[in-house]
């Protein structure tokens, strides 16, 4: 682990993904844009490591999160094997460099300094040669904007790692995406899973910012957590670091198996929760509802059933999710939510045979059948197929599309999820005409033909 240290507004987040060769952490013209530990994956000269990224230090507490964002960058130094200490070379030395050095000097991990911004090969020396007064060794001049100096550097941190080799688990962890509005408890649920300050909590709206992967173990599956910032309307947010948080937010859900939906217990469902519960749906996760702050409602025993009832109508359609009451501040129920989106997961990677889903259609053809037009055209379903899972599609052969609406549509797809389950997964269902079977047929025809 490789530990990324500095003042704010120094290129951390750039040095990172050059590092690492990516764009994962947030970066824009702003002090202080980082506030959590974020990692990526570092690969050089055939070594593995990880990088770790923390917010702009400032030992003075006139601003928000800055005991916070120290803490984080603690917890980092405790982990990390190597701290690289990042200053300004065309600032030169400040105060807080000095004040971070002499901070670096309680801590026990070794230390390399990367003097940024020396865009200019022959002036770069000369300005890292001033960083020699922080007494932390050698500063190496690097530029985070065009990569010069950064394979040099990458060679010293691989050679101050250490040797010994780790056995790395080779199964792929199930990842889950932590969605939700700003202040409905998102990272107090990672920090309340993990047992530990994973994540700044605040009463502010917009603490989060970047999207912070925590892998762990739970249910004998490994698990990768991504908690996210908080997806207000887009009308509300501004050009900067809250927009570029929400791009991630989105990007998360669009890798993930499955999202937590986070809902405020006090505030119900809101037409944002609505939005982000359609694009869950539309992304095709597997997904779990998780209403959190229960703790904070007076209840009695018919609260439960009456209040899911009532939010169900709102989020109908979610309705095949699973839906948990929690407590983020007592720890209720926390760690229920791994139980529910293991069988989830379970249940979006599953495939059923051919044979079994004909039954199961055979049995809805006979309670209901097909809509008759009043020219006296009726729909007619001949079979159904699973064609992929992830979300689990299947793919319906009629007559003619068109003769089905969405009512009947509707109630298929009920009937495929009473007869074969599959909870807590959105289903896709595509209808096939015998026209376009024939048109793909003709088509093959013709391509073999002209082979």
């Amino acid at each position: 682990m490789v530990a990324i240290i500095g003042r704010p507004n120094v290129g951390k987040s750039t040095l990172v993904n050059r590092l690492c060769r990516s764009r994962e952490a947030i970066v824009h013209d702003q002090p202080g844009v980082t506030r959590d530990r974020t990692y990526q994956d570092g690969f050089w000269d055939g070594r593995e490591f990880k990088v770790v990224d923390t917010g702009g230090l400032v030992f003075d507490d006139n601003s928000e999160f800055l005991p916070e964002i120290r803490e984080q960058a603690n917890l980092a130094l405790e982990e990390a094997c190597l701290a690289l200490v990042i200053v300004d070379g065309q600032e030169g030395i400040t105060a807080a460099d000095q004040e971070i050095a002499e901070w670096m000097r309680s801590h026990t991990c070794q230390v390399l300094v990367a003097v940024n911004k020396c865009e200019s090969p022959e002036q770069g020396l000369a300005m890292a040669a001033e960083f020699w007064q922080l007494g932390l060794g050698e500063p190496f001049p690097v530029s985070a904007i065009h990569g010069a100096g950064t394979g040099d550097l990458l060679d010293r941190v691989v050679a101050s790692l250490p040797r010994e080799e780790v056995a790395i688990d080779e199964e792929e962890p199930i990842q889950i995406a932590i969605v939700g509005r700003p202040n409905v408890g998102k990272s107090s649920l990672l920090n309340a899973i993990c047992g530990e300050t994973r994540a700044i909590v605040s009463s502010i709206r917009g603490t989060t910012r970047d999207t912070i992967d925590t892998r762990l173990e739970r249910q004998g599956k490994y698990w990768k957590l991504i908690d996210t910032a908080g997806i207000r309307r887009r009308r509300s947010v501004n050009y900067g670091p809250e927009f570029f948080g929400i791009n991630r937010t989105f990007k998360a859900i669009e890798r993930s198996d499955i999202c937590v939906l986070v809902i405020d217990a006090l505030d119900g469902v809101t037409e944002q929760d609505q939005r982000l519960a359609g694009r869950i749906e539309d992304q095709g996760r597997a997904c779990v509802v998780v209403i959190n702050k229960w703790d904070a409602l007076d209840k009695d025993s018919h609260t439960m059933s009456r209040m899911e009832k009532e939010l169900r109508s709102k989020l109908y359609f979610l309705d095949w999710a699973t839906m948990i009451f929690t407590s983020a501040l007592t720890g209720q129920r926390v760690e229920s939510i791994f139980s529910l989106a293991a069988l989830a997961v379970e249940q979006h990677r599953r495939r059923v045979s051919t044979a079994v889903v004909n039954e199961v259609l055979k049995e809805a053809l006979s309670w209901r059948s097909p809509p008759t037009t009043r020219g006296g055209r009726q729909g007619r379903l001949y079979y159904g197929t699973q064609v992929a899972i992830s979300p689990p599609s299947f793919t319906l052969f009629v007559n003619d599309p068109k003769l089905f609406g969405e009512t009947y549509r509707r109630y298929v797809e009920r009937q495929l999820r009473e007869g074969l389950g599959f909870d807590g997964t959105p289903l896709k269902l595509f209808w096939r005409g015998k026209q376009q079977r024939d048109a793909e047929k003709d088509l093959a025809r013709q391509q073999n033909h002209s082979s």
